[in-house]
C-alpha cells in the first residue's frame, strides 16, 4: 500500500480538505479529491523529504499553548493599533540571529512569525543564519529578539533536538 500510496496521511487530509472546500460530496467531487490526493502523494515522495524525529512532546504542548495565546493577543494588539491609531508607534525590521538549524525547526518558526498578527518573517540568511522581520509596533529590537529566541526558539531546539 505503501507503495502505491507512499504518504496515506498526507492522501486522506488532502482528500478531506478538498471534501469540505468543495462543500460537495458527489461521486464526481469525490474521485476529483481522490485523484489530487494521490498526485499530491506522489509529488511528495519523489521529493524525497527527511523524516521528522520529533522529540519532547511536552515542549510541543508547550509550544502551541504560547503560540495559540500569542496569536490571540497579538490580533487585539493590532486591533487596538489599527482602531485606535497611537501616536508614537513606529514599525520596523529586526535582524534575528538564529541558533536552530533545521530546515523543519526554520519553517515551523516562519509560520509561527507570520502567522503571529504584528509580525512577518521577510527573508532568511543561511551564510549568517539570521532573519529578517517585519514588527508593526518596534518599540525596542531586543526585545523582540529575546522573545522570539526565548518563546519559539528555545523550544524548538528542544522539540527538533540540535
Amino acid at each position: 500500500m505503501r507503495r502505491f500510496i507512499p504518504h496515506p496521511l498526507l492522501a486522506l487530509l488532502l482528500f478531506v480538505t478538498w471534501l469540505l472546500l468543495t462543500q460537495s460530496f458527489s461521486p464526481g467531487q469525490m474521485l476529483l479529491g481522490a485523484i489530487v490526493a494521490f498526485l499530491a502523494t506522489q509529488a511528495m515522495a519523489a521529493l524525497k523529504p527527511e523524516p521528522v524525529k520529533l522529540r519532547q512532546p511536552a515542549a510541543m504542548a508547550k509550544l502551541l499553548a504560547i503560540v495559540v495565546a500569542d496569536i490571540v493577543r497579538s490580533n487585539f494588539a493590532v486591533a487596538s493599533l489599527v482602531l485606535f491609531r497611537r501616536r508614537g508607534r513606529v514599525s520596523g525590521f529586526i535582524h534575528l540571529p538564529l541558533e536552530i538549524t533545521h530546515p523543519y525547526g526554520l519553517a515551523t518558526l516562519a509560520v509561527i512569525i507570520t502567522a503571529t498578527p504584528g509580525s512577518l518573517w521577510v527573508e532568511f540568511d543561511r551564510r549568517r543564519s539570521a532573519v529578517l522581520v517585519h514588527v508593526l509596533d518596534l518599540v525596542d529590537e531586543d526585545q523582540w529578539i529575546a522573545l522570539i529566541k526565548l518563546r519559539y526558539e528555545s523550544l524548538l531546539l528542544e522539540i527538533f533536538g540540535q
